[in-house]
């Protein structure tokens, strides 16, 4: 199998490549192209490594750095947008691993399906911000979409358990952050470097933020609704401290059937590059005697707004989502550069939500036209 993996030097990307090199000599997986944005290094070691027929590098800025630096190999060096499209629509591969994070993995993304190329899929802003059309390309392209986040690979394991039309509810279950059952006056005079640390996960920035806040779990109903063709009424978000079941389906019966596993993103990858097979994987099991319990709450809503305005968004529909998106991206980088405090992403985003009148129909141009605007017109 050749893959083209958009965004190989963040935290998804850095796993799938550990992943193909758990997989060699069981499943064969030639990486195509790889992408990043601006660790020149580390695009530089993974090349040499690889080998890749394409590196992208989509700060323009570091281009002409990566582009001597590998001047000794053969491997092509692009930049860009231009860059990222050609990287998933590389005639000789079969999947994509779309793990660039934000709203930048949307249109390389829609790319590839409109090429014929299989996603697996890890950025969850392509389907937050453009739902309707992404599903749409999917069909109309008879390309294969598999799920990499834990929680929705864990729903798609779960639906094999019955039939789609058997489906009572979907159960997503958070960690909860760093931060859970804490109040509003506690959350005051929080940190960035207390809301980077995850209790269970270890990923990058921006999503560790995002986990931090809710949103994250957020953006993940979202998807969930569009990757699974539910209601939002029928999702329900289960905080689940330990981390070991990913989320979990309810069936008509009431019969419930989960996935679990130790917090890792390299089952979700692998199980992506090799569906519909399982293969052996060099990962720890559960040792399900050590675990004390498993607990379950609900989500404190009132303190972690997010969350909140997350499903409102998704609820309100049309390009609703896109501005969700944005005003959290811009939020969550003002809050990593010292800005604003963490109570206040949430209070932007709210703020920003409500200055927008919708659109229910919309093309990909009009979600690119207001994601710029909300990143233009509110900046912090």
């Amino acid at each position: 199998m050749n893959i083209s993996i958009l965004g190989s030097t963040g935290s998804i990307g850095t796993q799938a490549l550990e992943v193909v090199d758990d997989l060699k000599g069981i499943k064969d997986i030639t990486v195509l192209a790889i992408t990043g944005n601006s660790n020149v290094e580390l695009l530089e070691a993974q090349a040499r490594r690889y080998k890749p027929q394409i590196v992208v590098c989509a700060d323009e800025n570091k281009y002409s750095d990566l582009k001597v630096r590998l001047a000794d190999t053969n491997t092509l060096v692009l930049c860009g947008q231009e860059g990222l499209n050609r990287a998933a629509t590389l005639d000789e591969c079969d999947m994509v691993l779309s793990s660039i994070v934000g709203f930048a993995g949307l249109v390389p993304t829609m790319k590839a399906i409109e090429a014929g190329k299989d996603i697996a899929l890890a950025n969850k802003e392509t389907l937050v911000t453009a739902g309707s059309l992404f599903m749409d390309a999917v069909k109309k392209y008879g390309v294969r979409l598999l799920p990499v986040d834990s929680e929705h690979s864990a729903i798609f394991q779960s639906l094999h358990g019955g039939k789609r039309a058997e489906l009572r509810k979907i159960l997503l279950t958070a960690s909860g952050g760093p931060f859970f059952g804490k109040s509003r006056d506690e959350l005051k005079n929080i940190t960035k470097e207390q809301a980077l640390k995850h209790p269970n996960w270890t990923m990058g920035a921006k999503i560790t933020i995002d986990s931090a806040t809710l949103m994250n779990k957020g953006l993940e109903v979202i998807e969930a609704k569009w990757l699974f063709d539910v209601d939002f009424d029928d999702i329900e978000v289960l905080v689940h401290r330990e981390s070991i079941i990913h989320s979990m389906v309810e069936f008509c019966d009431r019969s419930v059937i989960a996935q679990m596993g130790l917090p890792s993103m390299k089952h979700p990858i692998q199980y992506a590059f090799t569906y519909p097979e399982r293969l052996f994987s060099p990962d720890e099991s559960v040792d399900f005697a050590e675990l004390s319990r498993l607990t379950f709450a609900k989500p404190d809503e009132d303190v972690f707004c997010c969350l909140a305005l997350a499903k409102e968004a998704g609820k309100m529909g049309g390009i609703m989502p896109t501005v969700l998106n944005a005003a959290n991206e811009v939020a969550v980088s003002a809050f990593l550069h010292d800005k604003i405090g963490f109570l206040e992403i949430g209070e932007y985003v709210g703020e920003v939500l409500r200055k927008y009148k919708n659109k229910l129909n919309f093309t990909l141009e009009d979600i690119i036209e207001v994601d710029r605007s909300v990143r233009m017109e509110h900046k912090i």
